[in-house]
């Protein structure tokens, strides 16, 4: 399925490159290859990596791949948390928010199966330097301890930062996820995010 988008809110260079996005239900090559190189490189790709533009996320999903350390793959293909979607919108006040939904646990290069449901919200700005979470101060923070989830909701504890692995590609990211346990951060494993299709635009459609 091919759609061309043009995104009138925004005359950046990277909205006009989205424009043209022709949206795909499977992966890229440049995607599986990020998903089968090995954690320490993928923190020197994550080092090297550009400040994502948010208009350029807002109203759009993306197509997730968790990259795990080998002990934990067995446990994220029983729990079906290899394969995941994250959407990005615009609240009524203006703030960058975002949501997850479950992905058939199908074969990674197959079609991303979305399930009608939305969860583990944060918030999306920029990291700052004076804030507890600066580790990384060229990428953008996902605090899911803003994002209006339950107390009892374990992603609260969340806080994951994202690149745009490289400038001329608008369209693919690499995370970094932090688990919050006090005044503790502790670094738990690294996602790919692709473009995959329209989504949200505003709070008011959630």
């Amino acid at each position: 399925m091919t759609a061309a988008v043009h995104l009138a809110s925004s005359s950046s260079p990277r909205a006009a490159a989205i424009s043209q996005y022709s949206a795909s239900a499977f992966p890229s090559q440049a995607a599986l290859a990020l998903e089968q190189t090995p954690m320490h490189e993928l923190e020197k790709v994550f080092q090297r990596g550009a400040m994502p533009d948010l208009d350029a996320l807002v109203g759009w999903e993306f197509r997730g791949i968790n990259h795990l350390p080998l002990n934990a793959l067995p446990l994220a293909n029983v729990a079906g948390i290899k394969k995941f979607v994250k959407g990005f919108f615009r609240t009524e006040d203006g703030r960058v928010m975002g949501y997850n939904s479950p992905v058939e646990n199908n074969i990674l290069d197959g079609r991303w199966n979305v399930a009608a449901k939305r969860f583990g919200f944060y918030e999306v700005y920029p990291v700052d330097a004076t804030a507890r979470d600066n580790k990384y101060l060229h990428a953008v923070l996902l605090n899911y301890g803003k994002g209006g989830n339950p107390a009892y909701d374990p992603s609260q504890l969340l806080r994951d930062y994202v690149v745009q692995v490289d400038r001329k590609n608008p369209d693919l990211f690499l995370g970094k996820a932090y688990g919050a346990l006090g005044p503790l951060r502790i670094p738990t494993n690294f996602f790919i995010l692709e473009r995959f299709r329209v989504g949200l635009t505003d709070y008011a459609k959630r």
